[in-house]
């Protein structure tokens, strides 16, 4: 099913030792390019939570948030003593070279790395429950991204009836549209009272039929639909695949128009350009 790479997903936990709420918010990237936001707490389960992410989605900037609020007692900050002490030896020793050194602030010897002890709790229960919320919010995430790219994919499907139609009405008039510019040639030359020298005109007519043969860029249109449509209904990540046959379909537009010799012939390829823009703009949301 095909899916689009905007979505957000929000789930929260309540227990005994406190809550958590995950938020996640994904949009348009052409790689798979997740950033986490994690409490110190929960750190140590970010590859699982890589890894899980990368079971669900292929591709987008996924953005990962969590806020975590502990009850009351499920951490303790204690003083590491041991660590105190040989601090307050270093400063001692420091006072003897600078004897006017002012005192030391207790805050400040509070931040020195090590010397806070954060005796934790239990954080077990906190960590799978980290891990069960967030696989729940990527089910969410992926649901609304498969309902949006339902959408896009309707989207799409629908611009595809319009090329179609466009490469039909193409070939339907380009027998008419020979045969006239056949009969302006001979008028030209009645007109000019010109001999009419039968090689001559047949090369005048071998060069406007080459110029008008357009069979090959309406067969490579018609091809491209199909794959289009048959990449749809693939499963996976598609998009890459969709963005490099919407520049195919674009191509064989630009190819057709080139070779225009008429107004209504110039017209569809004109269509052509805008349905094959307005898939382009959609395809760049698909997954």
């Amino acid at each position: 099913m095909t899916s689009s790479m905007t979505a957000f997903a929000r789930t929260q936990i309540q227990e005994d030792w406190g809550s958590l709420v995950w938020e996640i918010r994904s949009v348009n990237h052409r790689y798979l390019e997740p950033h986490f936001r994690l409490p110190e707490a929960v750190r140590e389960v970010e590859p699982a939570l890589r890894e899980a992410l990368r079971k669900h989605l292929h591709r987008g900037k996924v953005e990962c948030s969590l806020k975590l609020q502990l009850a009351e007692g499920q951490q303790q900050l204690s003083v590491n003593e041991s660590a105190l002490e040989a601090l307050q030896s270093v400063v001692n020793k420091v006072e003897t070279y600078f004897i006017n050194a002012s005192g030391v602030n207790p805050l400040e010897v509070l931040q020195w790395p090590g010397i806070m002890d954060n005796k934790e709790a239990n954080m077990a229960p906190v960590h799978a429950a980290a891990i069960k919320a967030f696989e729940e919010a990527l089910l969410q995430l992926s649901d609304s991204r498969r309902r949006e790219g339902a959408e896009l994919e309707k989207f799409i499907r629908l611009r595809l009836e319009g090329v179609t139609g466009e490469v039909e009405s193409v070939r339907s008039i380009l027998p008419d549209l020979l045969e006239s510019q056949r009969q302006k040639i001979m008028d030209r030359l009645k007109e000019a009272k010109a001999e009419l020298d039968p090689d001559r005109l047949e090369q005048e007519l071998v060069i406007l039929a080459q110029k008008m043969d357009v069979d090959e860029e309406l067969d490579r249109l018609s091809t491209h639909v199909s794959e289009v449509k048959h990449t749809l209904g693939k499963k996976g990540a598609i998009g890459r695949r969709l963005d490099f046959l919407m520049q195919e379909l674009n191509r064989e537009a630009n190819t057709l128009s080139s070779k225009s010799i008429n107004a209504g012939l110039t017209q569809s390829a004109v269509n052509l350009k805008v349905l094959v823009e307005q898939m382009r703009e959609q395809v760049q949301n698909i997954e």
